[in-house]
Order: C-alpha cells, then structure tokens, then sequence
C-alpha cells in the first residue's frame, strides 16, 4: 500500500476539484465534468490516469483519505457533517452495511446496476448487496489459499495439508522433528479478526442475520454455537501445545517471521502473494508454493473470503448518475486490471479478466513459476457464496478479537469466548436500537 503525496488538478488549480479534497493526480481533460474518488489502492493512479486518458466525459479526481479505518472516520465525519464526502468511495465489504443503514450510500440499481451484475461472480455481488438493493460495485477480493514454503516441507518429510485434521498432524510433525518454526501463526489481534471470521465462516459459522431492505432494524446474533466453539477449540489446543504461533497480525515482527522462515505456511488470501512478495523484497532463497486452503471435509468444501473491496457512490455525489458510472467504469477495461494485477497485485473480481487465459495461466515467479490463479485461487473465488456482514460488524470484530486473545492465554475457555462474545453483541446491538430475532 502508499500513500498518496499532494498534487493538483491540470494547470494547478485545485478550486474546480469536486467536494472530498483536491485532485492526487492530474485532470487530462479540463473541460469535462469530475467525480471524487477516495482510494488506496496500490498503483491506483495509474489506474486513474488510464481511465482520464481515455475519457473526454467525465475525468476522475482522485484522494487518498487514508486506508481503512482513517478513511472511514473520515468519511463517517463527512456523513454526520452532510458535506465533505466524495462522489465515490473505496469501502471494504465488511463496511457496506454500516454506511448503507446510514443513508450515505446509494442504492446503485437505480443507475444501471443490473447492466454489470453478469461481470462478478454471485458471491461477489452477493457481498455489495443488501435486501433488494445494490450499494457498491465489486472490485477486487481475497478468496483463501495456503501458501507454504516447500523447502521446510520437503526438509522435514511433511506432506501439504488438505484438511484441517492433516493441518494439526503437520503441525505436530514440524515440532517433533525439532524445527525451528512453528506451521503458522493465528493471530488475535483486530487486524486478524477478518481472517478469524473467514475460518469461522468455513466451519459454517454465519453469525448475522440482516435484511437492509426489509428488515433494517432487525438483526439476528447467532455466534455462541457449536461450530463456532469448534473452530475456536481447534486453535486454542493448537495453540496451547506451542504448534501454532500467536503473534499479533501485519507486525514488524509477525512480517519478519514470514520472511525467515519461522512459519512454514501463511493461510492467505488472494493478495497474500503480492503482500508477501513485497515483504520478500522479490527476491529470497526461499521456495514458496500456493495450495488450497484445508478443509474441515474434504467431500464437500467450503470456500471462505478474507477482504476485498468494492466502489460505492455516495449520496453527497454532486451527479449521483456520472458517478455511478465511474465506479462501474474505473475497474472495467483489461488495461486497468492488468495494471491493478501486475503493479498492485490485486484480485480481480470483474469476470472478463477474472476468467481470461490472461489471468488464469499467468506464471508467478516468485512461487517457481506456479499459475496459482489456476492451481488455487479461481476455484476459491468461484467457490465463495457471499457472507452476511452486520451494521455493527466493527463492534464484533473488536469483540470476537477480545475474547480470541484471552482465549489464546488460556483466561476463558473457547465455550466461554463463544459466550461472552454472543452476549456482548447481542447487548450492544440492542442498545444501538436493533430488534434482535
């Protein structure tokens, strides 16, 4: 990720850039009307850049406003103010739902949504949407992998695992035979709370019931359950015996522990790759491969999402219909993507790429030259069903962090986690005016 530095709009002057701040990158054409875009995406203006000079309607100007959750206070001020937000807004999926019982996103069927539905894969519009109504357009995602290091594999006679019961006999394997490492590491802090959830997800946890369209006040809270205490049991255990790591994720020192080999398998998402080559610095002895992520049946497998990210116009948007085709737009041509792909090292959601022989028999050198896409992550993205996220999904992450990192000390048991986190939800969504079900 980078941050954007300042710029300005063509012949320097920042006065005609649209409400949401000043133009990053430089207007083509001066004439024609902009739209405000607020992203992070890496090699994002080049991207933009792509979409101006081929444009002479409409031209992008775009802001980074921070990542993630700066960009969502940010824009969360803006809401409250009723001024200052873009016309268009990067937003992870998780986030849609919060944003859209806000009233601060538009609902995208009204401007030709079902236009570009056939282009994303249903679980990707799955995660957009909400009731009947469409309130983003999918961009990239980050469907589950394994990636492990073959030459710590191979040195100690361990087998890839394809479930999760292989997973545990691997881990087992790697400290017997007196490595150094440890298998993975399973973080507890709130920067791995998606990737806990995803996991959770795939034991067939669904621990929120919401209907935006139907039903915005309503919110059913199911996490204290059996798979959930299950998924919650297998990882403490694992952890408990020293087999698995429990380092805070996207650390200096949980980065350095990818990088020298003291976890034999990161379980990533589709932009784990491009996130651990970058760390690698593009070069490293090390023999890195992508596999499938494990599964807790092999005969019916059940594939998971950590992130991904979408375009959503928001209802400040000074023309609420050209922005809408911007955010439809900006992703929409193989060159964009095959810049976002092989300068970003993001995955794409758009389908005409998504499927090309393009991306899916691309080779990745740093994996040995593995077409990874076509070997693990497009049967993934093509697998994934959506997931159901809460207008509160920030305060269950907080929660379900809270009580995974206790559990992981051995202060509450993974029955006791599983309860503590369904009641401090439940209370807490009853307090914020829902009707739970």
């Amino acid at each position: 990720m980078f941050t954007a530095c300042s710029g300005n709009t063509s012949g320097g002057d920042t006065s005609a850039a649209p409400e949401g701040g000043s133009c990053t990158n430089t207007i083509v054409n001066a004439d024609a009307p902009q739209v405000s875009v607020w992203a992070w995406y890496p090699a994002f203006e080049e991207v933009v850049d792509e979409f101006n000079s081929t444009h002479d309607d409409v031209q992008v100007c775009w802001t980074n406003a921070g990542q993630g959750q700066e960009e969502y206070t940010r824009f969360s001020t803006a809401v409250e103010a009723g001024s200052g937000a873009p016309d268009v807004v990067m937003l992870e999926t998780d986030q849609i739902n919060s944003f859209a019982l806000r009233e601060a996103l538009v609902d995208l069927n009204e401007f030709g949504a079902a236009d570009v539905k056939e282009n994303y894969t249903d679980g990707a519009w799955a995660d957009v949407s909400a009731g009947d109504g469409v309130y983003a357009i999918p961009v990239d995602g980050g469907p589950m992998g394994l990636l492990y290091r073959k030459d710590i594999l191979d040195k100690y006679g361990i087998a890839v695992p394809t479930t999760w019961d292989e997973f545990a006999l691997a881990a087992q394997q790697l400290k017997d035979a007196g490595a150094p490492g440890v298998l993975t590491n399973f973080p507890t802090n709130r920067d791995g709370a998606a990737f806990v959830q995803a996991l959770l997800n795939q034991a067939g946890v669904e621990p929120f019931e919401y209907d935006l369209g139907q039903s915005p006040t309503e919110l059913g809270v199911d996490i204290d359950n059996a798979a959930e205490v299950k998924v919650l049991s297998y990882w403490s255990d694992l952890v408990s015996k020293g087999l698995v790591a429990n380092d805070d994720a996207f650390t200096p020192d949980a980065n350095t522990k990818l990088v020298d080999g003291t976890y034999a398998i990161y379980l990533a998402a589709a932009w784990g790759p491009g996130y651990l080559q970058g760390l690698q610095g593009g070069s490293s002895d090390a023999e890195w491969r992508a596999a499938p992520l494990p599964q807790w049946d092999a005969a019916a497998p059940k594939q998971v999402n950590w992130g991904g990210s979408a375009f959503a116009v928001t209802t400040q948007a000074r023309d609420q219909a050209l922005a809408a085709e911007v955010a439809k737009g900006i992703f929409g041509t193989e060159e964009a993507w095959k810049i976002g792909i092989e300068k970003g090292a993001l995955f794409p959601l758009w389908k005409p790429i998504l499927e090309s022989d393009y991306f899916t028999n691309l080779e990745y050198p740093f994996f040995g030259g593995q077409q990874i896409n076509k070997e693990v992550f497009l049967d993934a993205a093509a697998g994934y069903e959506g997931f159901t996220y809460s207008p509160i999904q920030n305060y269950f992450y907080d929660q379900q962090s809270t009580q995974a990192a206790a559990m992981a000390r051995g202060e509450v048991t993974p029955e006791e986690a599983a309860t503590n986190i369904q009641d401090a939800v439940a209370s807490y969504a009853t307090e914020q005016g829902f009707d739970l079900k």
